[in-house]
């Protein structure tokens, strides 16, 4: 037993001996700077996502097949422009016997027309019984509302008529056609293809409900052509154009305690489509901010630390 209490000293005190020849580690290197208050510009940014100003479904108003697709898929269409044409046929043939029924009507009213006044010259010698008068007067008034009717129906045709071809609403883009030279399609029901504006288009993006008086103070200043507040970027591409603040939603989203704002931005390129996703980036001064580098900050779960 006392040779183990030996033997086990021993080590200890070789342990002892190492654990004060091991050399103690230099200090750490640090860079410190100095903090300042200063004026400062930066952008706040907020995620943004492209969308037309108006945007069309275009849908037939007449049922029939399609006879024409007069526009190459994707192209910038221009307001009046012939886009569909749908078979004229049956509307034709309809307009025809509008016409033909509305001359008969018209000849029908032209006999109780003189029907009517013959009795009543005959009614001044007395030579005819009233009633026959008024049965007279009677036909003549069905008559003229019957050729009444038939130029409402004659108008009714003529606005099918006119249905049979399908024009752009106004100036802008249009998509993929859904259907093709040949194709059935309903009145009020099938989509012909969608048309969009392109010129100026709209950029969406949600605030804070803290930063709403802000951004109505820049609705009430307006801004210029010029105007460097607004800018939009794709990844690290900024649009060569700035924006212009056009509008806020009517109300805050509850469940996420947004405002919906809208920019817009030109497009004299054809650059931005529809259903781009971006980044807004609104530029911001401040008096006397106190401005770090940004090498000295930490990012951990969304929130920023410094030491």
């Amino acid at each position: 037993q006392l040779t183990l209490i030996s033997a086990a000293f021993l080590l200890s005190s070789c342990g002892d001996k190492k654990a004060q020849q091991m050399p103690t580690p230099p200090p750490v290197l640090v860079s410190i700077a100095s903090v300042e208050a200063t004026d400062a510009a930066y952008h706040d940014e907020y995620p943004a996502t492209v969308t037309a100003l108006d945007v069309v479904e275009l849908r037939p108003q007449v049922s029939g097949f399609i006879t024409g697709v007069h526009f190459s898929d994707g192209s910038r269409v221009r307001k009046g422009q012939l886009l569909y044409s749908i078979d004229t046929q049956l509307y034709e043939a309809n307009y025809d016997q509008a016409v033909a029924n509305l001359s008969v009507q018209e000849a029908n009213l032209a006999k109780a027309q003189k029907d009517a006044n013959r009795f009543h010259e005959l009614a001044k010698n007395d030579a005819v019984a009233k009633q026959l008068i008024d049965n007279a007067d009677a036909a003549l008034e069905v008559a003229k509302k019957q050729v009444d009717a038939s130029k409402a129906n004659i108008k009714g045709v003529q606005t099918n008529v006119r249905y049979t071809k399908v024009y752009a609403p106004f100036d802008g883009t249009i998509g993929i056609s859904l259907v093709k030279k040949g194709a059935a399609v309903t009145a009020g029901q099938t989509i012909l293809n969608t048309v969009s504006t392109d010129n100026l288009l709209a950029v969406d993006f949600n605030v804070d409900q803290r930063d709403i008086y802000y951004f109505a103070n820049l609705i009430q200043k307006g801004t210029t052509n010029n105007d460097s507040t607004f800018t939009l970027a794709f990844g690290n591409d900024v649009y060569p154009y700035n924006g212009k603040i056009l509008l806020m939603d009517r109300a805050v989203d509850p469940q996420t305690g947004t405002i919906k704002t809208r920019l817009t931005f030109p497009n004299p390129k054809n650059l931005l489509r529809s259903g781009m996703t971006g980044t807004v980036r609104v530029l911001t001064t401040s008096k006397k901010a106190v401005v770090i580098p940004y090498k000295a900050i930490t990012e951990q779960l969304g929130e920023f630390f410094v030491y």
